[in-house]
Formats: structure tokens, C-alpha cells, sequence
């Protein structure tokens, strides 16, 4: 009885006290105690009517942050900043700039926004998208993410936002104190990728000596130059990845299939990650409990497509796949041909390809490398909803180039004043 009498209220302990001096403590303490551990009832206690609290457990409220971006060419960089914005809330908000705003402040966007929507959604750590969202937080609109959408934070990176007049995009976010900062993800940026995508298609122009060396080889293998030595002027910086265990552990989801679980493999190389691979994937998930992809090294990208490929290196295209919402596991260097070894050793049931690709001459190949699977009645092609391939982004920059050139040399002198002023910024 003391033992319990100390998880009571302090008064409530006191009526306990008083009731044990008086000898009550027997089968009336016993009953006052229940009482009170059921709750909500009235005891009558020395001739006092004593009315007994309810026991409540109050709901925690859900904390809800909002960022937004452009998402333009989206990449692991986008990826883990959502990530990071996730971890500072229960519910994470994300806001796509319209296409106009993002022509207006910073020039044409590679994809429109209804692919960037497709991949702002399908990112796993997103619960809610808002499509058309201003690229500047105005009073109006900061107002309606407070009122409307119930938002406690807005977050950005650590890399300024600057409006045309140069003034900061999140200025009224910071000056309410609702503002929270994160930690830029080095190593990439969709200026970077567009960059990549404009030297590659000119180093493959310019020369077709197949021992010419291949800037995509150069920033793959870490062997990155500081700018455009190619004399374009448009100041590219190429910069390095560098990939590290933690970072893969944050975007894996750290489970396996279980034991009667429907395992369906794709494979592919999933270079410049688009629209048109989350819809490949999400018909592939649909087919079974557990989604394992394999992504082709960069040396067999490069055997199939050119050397002027893969844009993205392996761990670069890893981490991009790892972020969907729809694949539970990758392989990380798979081999081309999909073996019976690989079907036994990862228990896979079905092994599907998308109707829409690149690589989809296969079954005029030689040596088809999904045979065994079709041997064995286990191959499906899927139709493929959209009609995008990663060559029909590189087409989408060499169709307005000059366009994406200039954006590049605004975006570039921006990115050159924030490696010039970069300090160690805590996170991860």
C-alpha cells in the first residue's frame, strides 16, 4: 500500500495518511486507492465529498516543418536535406516552386514541375507536397503555412537563397523566429549535374578517340578541376562526392525482406535518377512485398552507353535510389546478367524491366541478360508509364544550351562565393 500510495497526488496522499491514523487503512484504504486508479469517480472520505481527477494522457503535438525548393535535376543532395528537415519535426511539408518562379529567378528548369512533383513524392521521408509554391516567403504565404498547413518551422539549407535584388529569400521566416537551418549536403548541386551534362556532350562532340579521357571519368574517380578547362567561360565547378558508410545507413532502411516475403528485382543504371524511374519502380514494388535493385557500376554503364557516361557516379546513383519511398534494398555494383546464383542467393521472385529504356535491344542480344529468369518463367515486362529516358534530359539541355549555359555562369558565381566563405557547419 505505501509502495503505490507514492504514485498518488500530494492530497490525496494526505487523506491516506489521515485515513491510516485512524485505522481505516484496511478494505476502505484498499477501495480509495482503486478508486483513484480507475479515476473519475467521487469518494466520501471523514464526511467530505472528495471528486477524484481523471487520469489523462495527454497527446503530444506534432511538430510540422515545411521546406521548399526548386527540385530541379533532383539528386542525393535534395534527397538528404529532406532527410535532415524530416529529423527536426514529426511531419515534414514540402513546397515545389512553379515553373515560372523558377524561370524568373534563376532561368528554364530541366524537368517541369509535374516530374519534379512525381519526385518531391516519391522521396521517403516526405508526408505532404504543396505544388506552385513561391520561390520567396512572403508575409502572405508564411502566413498561410502557419495558419493553413499548421507549420512550426521553415528550414533551408546553410548555402545563402538570394532573391534577383539579392536580398534573402527566407529574411521574414528568420526575423518571426521560425526559422531552422541545415546542414548543405557537399559534393553536389543541380547546377553541378547540369555542368557535368554540358562538358560530357561537348567532350563527346569534340572528339571521338575512344582513348580520349573523359571528364565524367575525372569527377567519378575524384579527380575533379576546379573549373571549365575547356575555355567555355562558364566557370563550372565539378565537385567530389565522397561517399561514406553513414551516409549510406541514413538512406537505407535497415530491414530485410521477411521470410514468405514476394522479392522483385529490377535492374538498371539509374543515371541522372528521373520521373520515369520512380513510376518503373512503383509498378515493381506493386508486385510484391519487397523491392531489391540492382545498379550497374559505372564501368558497365560506360561498356554500354558511351564514356561519356554514366553523369552520375555509382555511390551517387545509390544513395538517389536508396531515398525512394518504393525500394527496400539496392545491390550496389550488380552485374549485368541476372544468374541463377543471384535469384537463389536473394530468394527473388520475380525479375521485371521496363518497357521504356535504354538498354531494351536486349532480347537481340547474344548473351540476354535476363535469359535464366525467362527461362525459369519468372520475367515480366512492365509497360512503363512516362516516356523519359536519361537521355531525354541530356536531350532537354543540348536542345537550349545556351539558355542552360547562362543560368549555369549566374548559379556558378554564387556557388564560387559560398566555397570561398565555407566554414564547418555542424550536422549531418
Amino acid at each position: 500500500m505505501q509502495g503505490l500510495a507514492l504514485l498518488l497526488p500530494p492530497k490525496l496522499r494526505f487523506f491516506l495518511l489521515v485515513e491510516k491514523k485512524m485505522g481505516w487503512e484496511g478494505m476502505n484504504g484498499h477501495r480509495l486507492l482503486t478508486a483513484w486508479l480507475i479515476g473519475g469517480i467521487v469518494v466520501t472520505l471523514l464526511g467530505f465529498h472528495l471528486t477524484l481527477p481523471l487520469l489523462e494522457t495527454k497527446k503530444k503535438r506534432r511538430i510540422r516543418v515545411y521546406m521548399d525548393g526548386c527540385f530541379d535535376m533532383m539528386h542525393y543532395g535534395h534527397c538528404n536535406a529532406l532527410r535532415q528537415a524530416r529529423a527536426l519535426g514529426d511531419q515534414l511539408v514540402v513546397g515545389v516552386v512553379s515553373d515560372d518562379e523558377i524561370t524568373a529567378n534563376k532561368g528554364p528548369p530541366v524537368t517541369p514541375l509535374n516530374e519534379r512533383m512525381i519526385m518531391v513524392s516519391a522521396v521517403k521521408w516526405v508526408d505532404e507536397v504543396i505544388p506552385n509554391a513561391p520561390y520567396e516567403i512572403t508575409e502572405d504565404f508564411m502566413r498561410k503555412l502557419f495558419d493553413e498547413y499548421d507549420i512550426d518551422y521553415i528550414i533551408h539549407g546553410d548555402d545563402p537563397c538570394l532573391l534577383p535584388d539579392g536580398t534573402d529569400a527566407y529574411a521574414l521566416a528568420k526575423k518571426v523566429g521560425r526559422y531552422k537551418q541545415i546542414k548543405r549536403t557537399e559534393g553536389v548541386s543541380s547546377t553541378d549535374i547540369v555542368g557535368r551534362m554540358l562538358l560530357c556532350v561537348r567532350e563527346r562532340s569534340s572528339s571521338d578517340n575512344p582513348s580520349h579521357s573523359s571528364l565524367q571519368r575525372q569527377f567519378s574517380h575524384g579527380h575533379s578541376p576546379k573549373h571549365d578547362e575547356h575555355g567555355s567561360g562558364s566557370g563550372t565547378r565539378i565537385s567530389n562526392f565522397l561517399p561514406t558508410s553513414r551516409r549510406i545507413v541514413q538512406f537505407s532502411n535497415g530491414k530485410g525482406p521477411g521470410p514468405d516475403a514476394r522479392i522483385v528485382y529490377i535492374v538498371g543504371a539509374f543515371d541522372l535518377f528521373h520521373a520515369g524511374h520512380v513510376e518503373i519502380l512503383r509498378l515493381a514494388r506493386e508486385l510484391g512485398d519487397f523491392l531489391l535493385v540492382g545498379i550497374h557500376p559505372d564501368q558497365t554503364v560506360s561498356l554500354k552507353r558511351g564514356s561519356h557516361r554514366p553523369i552520375m557516379n555509382l555511390h551517387e546513383r545509390s544513395l538517389s535510389v536508396l531515398a525512394c519511398r518504393y525500394v527496400d534494398e539496392v545491390i550496389i555494383g550488380a552485374p549485368l546478367e541476372v544468374s541463377k546464383d543471384m535469384i537463389t542467393t536473394f530468394n527473388i521472385s520475380l525479375v521485371v524491366h521496363g518497357s521504356v529504356g535504354e538498354d531494351n535491344d536486349f532480347r537481340n542480344e547474344s548473351q540476354n541478360p535476363y535469359s535464366v529468369p525467362s527461362d525459369m518463367g519468372i520475367f515480366k515486362l512492365l509497360d512503363s508509364p512516362l516516356d523519359i529516358t536519361t537521355s531525354t534530359l541530356i536531350k532537354r539541355i543540348v536542345a537550349n544550351h545556351e539558355a542552360y549555359q547562362k543560368r549555369n555562369e549566374r548559379k556558378g558565381e554564387s556557388e564560387r562565393r559560398y566555397y570561398e566563405g565555407k566554414t564547418y557547419v555542424s550536422g549531418d
